[in-house]
């Protein structure tokens, strides 16, 4: 994984940015072509959002490409060129939540704070709530914080994910177990299926409603799909002409 190779702050926060919901197989070759494209957060946050989403296109979710771009303009334009260190300055970055910050304190500057995602659930539930009953974050938290390695917690939760990813794979994985799973809806037939197609759409070039509707699927969910991207601020009109925010 190339965010392990090189901890840099800034590529920590593409890739969990990027990990949000997407498998670290899909994500692997959108983060190298996303840092080479955009090598640091000076040069994410010059770029325009159209540029952004063209080079995120296809990894879903597009959303996130948005807060990552605003997360870098508020780290060159507001906190000056300094990337937060703390969890507390990392929530105010868009996009980043606790569970995020404290994953980016740890493998950007290897400071041992608990922070709970999937595969750490998956572990701590394997080996202390074997019993099945529904456990929440605030239960887990304790445990994380007594059991972190205080010298050495990037690699600890490296550990952890690679641990949590066998035990997963091996049949051992219980998230249901969590008060917090929520399962992710499936793309097809979804409404964030017709918005991705739009996107993709409209990163080779502006469209008419008409050129869209030409090619993407026709049914109910067209119009709150693209009225959703104009509001979400991915896409923008300028009388029938749709392109991506400049």
């Amino acid at each position: 994984m190339p965010w392990r190779e090189d901890t840099r702050p800034y590529y920590i926060l593409v890739s969990e940015l990027m990990l949000q919901q997407t498998q670290v197989d899909r994500v692997i070759p959108k983060f190298e072509a996303f840092i080479q494209q955009f090598p640091d957060e000076r040069s994410l946050a010059s770029a325009s959002l159209g540029d952004v989403l063209k080079v995120w296109s296809g990894l879903g979710y597009n959303r996130r490409a948005k807060f990552l771009h605003e997360a870098a303009r508020k780290i060159v334009d507001e906190y000056v060129g300094i990337f937060p260190d703390t969890i507390e300055g990392l929530v105010c970055l868009p996009g980043v939540g606790p569970g995020t910050a404290g994953a980016i304190v740890t493998y950007a500057f290897n400071q041992p704070v608990a922070f709970i995602e999937t595969n750490v659930r998956t572990v701590y539930f394997h080996h202390f709530f074997e019993t099945g009953e529904k456990v929440s974050d605030a239960q887990l938290l304790p445990l994380i914080k007594d059991t972190v390695d205080r010298e050495h917690p990037r690699e600890f939760y490296w550990a952890l994910m690679d641990y949590g990813t066998w035990l997963k794979r091996s049949g051992a994985g219980r998230i249901t177990q969590s008060k917090h799973y929520a399962k992710q809806t499936a793309l097809k037939g979804s409404l964030r299926e017709v918005r991705g197609q739009i996107i993709r759409l409209l990163t080779t070039g502006d469209k008419t409603r008409d050129e869209l509707q030409s090619k993407i699927i026709q049914d109910e969910r067209f119009v709150p799909a693209l009225d959703g991207l104009i509001r979400d601020g991915l896409i923008d009109q300028t009388d029938d002409v749709f392109h991506l925010t400049k």
